[in-house]
């Protein structure tokens, strides 16, 4: 026998993904850019990476959205959505930015 989250469980834990991948994102570029100020191409790999974690958090939800459970998890799913497409073009943006603008700038 398998184990399965319940509903819930799934649309919190695609809410919650897209904020802690942001999160651990910045504040851990940050740290490595201080620290090392040439490893962009670290830098975007983890962009990418929190990219894909985001997407991930939107396949978890996706189905969620019409789910005819209790009242509160649909809308816990489609507000998972919005939340991934909302962290992961910050995200976009960020490794964006740090491709553009070399880190190692006095």
């Amino acid at each position: 026998m398998s184990w399965r989250p319940t509903i819930r469980a799934r649309a919190w834990l695609a809410l919650v993904l897209p904020p802690g991948a942001w999160f651990a994102f910045q504040q851990g570029l940050s740290a490595l850019l201080h620290v090392r100020c040439d490893a962009t191409f670290i830098g975007i790999a983890w962009g990418l990476t929190s990219i894909l974690i985001c997407a991930l958090a939107l396949r978890i939800a996706w189905p969620l959205r019409r789910h005819q459970g209790a009242l509160a998890n649909p809308w816990l799913a489609r507000l998972a959505v919005a939340v991934a497409a909302i962290f992961a073009l910050a995200i976009l943006f960020q490794t964006l930015a740090l491709s553009i603008v070399p880190p190692c700038i006095a």
